[in-house]
């Protein structure tokens, strides 16, 4: 397996994660701003979607991580945020938005699509697993018996598969954290955020999250903000607001709110 080949099967795992959240194929003939443009607008467009929490949702009172960072980059900025809501199962083919969130840190996934922020957290697969479950510290340690969960041709079917681990495919994280909780699989290779997210919500569940696949290629990434036809201007901007953030523990408190770990690259 090349490394391209790779890279879009990581690419395409995270975007099932994430629903409409990453929100990548944006029209090219759609307006995106500079630094200087955003400050003379006194606003920055960010696309999210309205639905995909703990990423992004409409709901004032859980509007997700995203929308959170955003309002805070934003803020530095000295603008205002402005959201373009997309759902998943609409397409658009002209989007008017200058920032998105939870770009892979990849040249070879985000393939000149937008310039890229410093990475701001370290994302990726892991494993959950249920209330009787042992003590695993990496997916190498399961025995065969031990069923676990991964998405539809996703690279955490095909590391699972390569290493002779027992698997059951889904189509949705939800159905499959669901059938975790009621004991049906030994464990679930699933999305960090959505992991954290569900633990969150369901404290009494008694499921854990184990970074099992730590360093595995294709089941960790960081992740950046993405600026859309923009300038290094901005990037800079965005950059210096960011390690606030990250040094301040603004970043840390901000995913706790949704149960979500915020690793640092």
């Amino acid at each position: 397996m090349n490394y391209l080949h790779l890279s879009r099967m990581r690419a395409g795992y995270a975007m099932a994660c994430v629903c409409a959240a990453l929100l990548l194929p944006v029209a090219d003939n759609a307006s995106a701003r500079t630094l200087a443009e955003v400050k003379s607008l006194g606003a920055i467009v960010m696309c999210a979607s309205p639905d995909a929490l703990p990423y992004a949702s409409d709901k004032p009172e859980t509007p997700g991580f995203q929308i959170e960072i955003a309002r805070a980059i934003t803020e530095g900025l000295g603008v205002s945020l402005n959201i373009e809501w997309i759902a998943a199962r609409r397409r658009r083919n002209l989007v008017n938005c200058d920032m998105m969130f939870d770009i892979i840190n990849d040249p070879e996934v985000n393939e000149g699509r937008a310039l890229l922020s410093r990475p701001y957290r370290k994302s990726g697969v892991a494993l959950g697993l249920r209330r009787d479950a042992g003590n695993i510290s990496n997916f190498r340690e399961l025995k065969q018996d031990q069923k676990i969960g991964i998405m539809i041709n996703s690279m955490a079917s095909v590391v699972l598969g390569k290493a002779g681990k027992s698997t059951s495919p889904y189509a949705f994280e939800s159905d499959m954290l669901e059938d975790l909780q009621k004991g049906e699989l030994y464990g679930a290779a699933v999305s960090t955020a959505t992991l954290g997210y569900y633990i969150f919500q369901h404290p009494d569940s008694g499921l854990r999250a184990v970074n099992a696949f730590e360093g595995e290629p294709g089941l960790t990434w960081e992740v950046a903000v993405g600026l859309r036809k923009s300038d290094a201007a901005l990037v800079d901007a965005v950059n210096e607001i960011l390690e606030k953030l990250i040094a301040d523990g603004a970043l840390t408190r901000i995913y706790a709110k949704y149960g979500v770990e915020h690793r640092v690259p």
